[in-house]
């Protein structure tokens, strides 16, 4: 068993492979989620109906799950942020940083290869896409016992 609340099989594939610096997009349902990133991005679908899994969902269970250092959203046409990055700011607090980028930006950077998966939700809400850069793992929460403590008899 494994202490993470995510039980998708392929999602937990694909942040087992990132590293520290490493992208991961929460895509809303508008995003062009198979253009709109690189061709080596790992693909996650949880779009299962328009506002199933909304990405404020996803976005709780990624921070559970993985070290988060810095966050980038989507502003909107007119330059400033969605409804949605009220919610983001208050789910990843104050000790991450949370910038806007320009959308033409922020596809552009959504194609380079850092950018490891993409979530694809069913989010409805507009310019709701949340690309977080992977932090690390402090030293005192890596260490691995091998006494066998822990072991099943």
């Amino acid at each position: 068993m494994m202490r993470t609340p995510i039980t998708h099989p392929e999602l937990l594939a694909a942040l087992a492979r990132c590293g520290h610096g490493t992208k991961i997009l929460i895509a809303d349902g508008n995003y062009p989620h198979v253009t709109g990133v690189g061709p080596h991005t790992t693909r996650i679908a949880l779009n299962v109906a328009p506002g199933l899994l909304t990405a404020d969902q996803v976005l709780e269970l990624l921070i559970a799950t993985v070290p988060v250092e810095a966050a980038e959203y989507m502003e909107n046409a007119d330059g400033a942020a969605s409804p949605a990055v009220e919610g983001y700011g208050q789910a990843l607090g104050p000790d991450i940083a949370l910038s806007g980028l320009e959308r033409f930006t922020f596809y552009d950077r959504a194609r380079e290869n850092d950018v490891a998966v993409v979530v694809a939700t069913g989010e409805q809400r507009q310019y709701a896409n949340l690309m977080l850069t992977v932090g690390v793992i402090p030293e005192t929460q890596t260490k691995v016992s091998t006494t066998g403590a822990g072991r099943a008899a």
